[in-house]
């Protein structure tokens, strides 16, 4: 929508504000466009929430509007799952309005039953700051164990690969950890549900970003304006091929078949204690099952509740729209029941054969992005969207906490610039090498467990020959920063000038960058890139590609 569509009084009111803006950082935060239309306001959370009427009837109609409160700044968030709530807390916890855009109709009621996670002492820390007595209750179950073992499938005996009893994560329900996470939000976060996220614009008229989204139940849109646009809208990111249209999702070559058993008041059946014979550290041990070119994970969720999930190797199956999650006819759910009791003991074949409504995730991952922010310091990419990941190192949650505290550490030691470019510029030094070498980690740790060749090599790792020393780089502590990733900014001076010549001069090529008390940095340090100057920006972000439907 452009400013000479708007009504008058509305145009007034975005000059006013702009103008206001460049003195004591007030913001329009939503302004949507009716023609017959006047101003009214009402608070939430923080925020003075400005709405359209009917000059006739006063009936609500059509445009919203937010002015954040004197000093301070708004960030959009796009993406209302962990990663875009996380950003929010972190984002708030620095002084700035926040605004989350989300589709889904309202927030998940009730704890989540949902798949299963595993987090790891640096995000059980920084969830403690955003979260009320998380990690002190029952959210959460101690994975003090990472346990491989090979699985004889024809004798069905056990045998064990790898074992390191320093593991120090804890496994959670996806569902549970979003809920307290929004339960937890701070009153300077304003979450908009119902609201689809369609384009986007960085003019080069104002320092903002202007979003632009649908919202569902009445079929009208509204614009959405601050500081900073993060997009956390997930691994089929529209914001992201905006800016990298060429950067495709890879395949890795195989699915997994994912469950979650709920034993509550069943402890004694059957399932359960044939499953604690087979699995004694249940509650304590992540397990991986490993058989020939297949391997199946399980562990104890909070709640009387199992997670596993079993990887299948295949050709890429054909998906309809942009989830990477299908459902499973009753024909699939048979033929991979028939084949567990092939494959695995009989007590994990039971339990998956008891477990209701089993799902299929297509596994995909990307190569490293070449940088994570763009506009000039206006949009910055989060989570998912920054980093597509396989499922092997426990990352994807992980990386997307450890995204949002840097983020905000950043944007809290870059406070004083009228710009939040420096604090990208940090951020996406500071993240963007540690997730570029744990995307690729987890890729290589996937093929291994999978038996698909890695590293060149002919042949994939055969669990049935392997030794023991070949099976320590099954562990999980083999992974890049297992021990903590940086969360402190290290932006060096010469990072901070690149920036500013960037805004200065369009055409100024970006200097050098220096390490200075950064963490180490492999090749892939080369992918990181200057940021782009300031220059404007009117992008709507197309669907991903659709797909044809699933095969049987």
């Amino acid at each position: 929508m452009t400013r000479a569509k708007l009504p008058r009084l509305a145009r007034v009111l975005i000059s006013t504000l702009q103008s206001c803006s460049r003195m004591a950082w007030w913001h329009a935060v939503a302004i949507g466009h009716r023609g017959d239309a006047w101003v009214g306001r009402r608070r939430q959370g923080g925020i003075s929430i400005f709405f359209g009427c009917r000059k006739e009837t006063g009936e609500r109609h059509g445009w919203l509007g937010a002015v954040g409160e004197m000093s301070k700044r708004v960030a959009v968030v796009v993406g209302g799952s962990v990663a875009g709530l996380a950003c929010a807390h972190a984002a708030a916890g620095e002084g700035w309005e926040v605004v989350v855009l989300e589709k889904a109709a309202a927030p998940a009621a009730g704890c989540g039953t949902g798949a299963g996670l595993g987090l790891d002492a640096q995000s059980m820390e920084t969830l403690a700051r955003w979260i009320p007595g998380w990690g002190l209750d029952t959210s959460t179950l101690p994975l003090a164990v990472d346990l491989n073992r090979a699985t004889d499938s024809q004798t069905k005996a056990a045998r064990t690969l790898a074992r390191d009893g320093d593991f120090h994560f804890r496994a959670a329900h996806w569902g549970n950890l979003h809920r307290r996470l929004h339960e937890a939000l701070p009153p300077a976060v304003t979450v908009l549900w119902g609201h689809q996220f369609l384009s986007f614009e960085a003019p080069d008229d104002t320092r903002g970003v202007v979003a632009t989204a649908r919202v569902l139940r009445t079929g009208e849109t509204v614009d959405v304006t601050g500081d900073l646009l993060i997009a956390a809208d997930g691994s089929t990111s529209s914001i992201r091929h905006c800016f990298l249209p060429d950067l495709k999702l890879r395949y890795a070559g195989y699915c997994a078949w994912r469950g979650v058993f709920d034993f509550t008041g069943k402890e004694s059946c059957d399932t359960m204690a044939g499953i604690r014979r087979a699995y004694p550290e249940l509650g304590n041990c992540l397990y991986f099952d490993l058989a020939y070119r297949t391997h199946a994970v399980l562990y104890e969720l909070p709640r009387s509740r199992l997670n596993w999930l079993w990887y299948i190797n295949g050709p890429e199956p054909e998906l309809t729209g942009s989830s990477v999650t299908m459902e499973a006819t009753d024909a699939m759910v048979t033929r991979m029941r028939e084949e567990a009791e092939r494959v695995w003991c009989p007590e994990l074949a039971r339990l998956i054969r008891d477990t209701a409504a089993p799902f299929v995730n297509v596994i995909y991952d990307a190569d490293p992005l070449p940088r994570l922010s763009w506009a000039g310091g206006r949009v910055v990419l989060v989570g998912d969207a920054a980093h597509p990941t396989t499922p092997h190192g426990l990352r994807s949650t992980n990386m997307s906490v450890m995204d949002a505290r840097t983020l905000g550490r950043c944007l809290d030691k870059w406070s004083s610039e009228p710009t939040p470019a420096r604090a990208l510029a940090e951020y996406e030094a500071v993240r963007l090498p540690v997730v570029a070498e744990q995307v690729l980690h987890a890729r290589r740790l996937g093929r291994l467990k999978q038996g698909l060749p890695v590293d060149s090599e002919a042949e994939g790792f055969d669990v049935t020959t392997a030794k023991a020393e070949q099976a320590l780089q099954l562990r999980q502590s083999t992974m890049p920063f297992f021990g903590g990733a940086p969360a402190e900014g290290c932006q060096t001076a010469n990072e901070s000038r690149n920036v500013a010549i960037a805004e200065s001069s369009p055409h100024s090529a970006p200097l050098p960058l220096q390490a200075a008390s950064c963490p180490p940095r492999s090749a892939t340090a080369a992918l990181r890139a200057a940021l782009a100057p300031l220059q404007p920006l009117h992008l709507r972000a197309p669907p991903p590609p659709p797909r044809a439907a699933p095969p049987p």
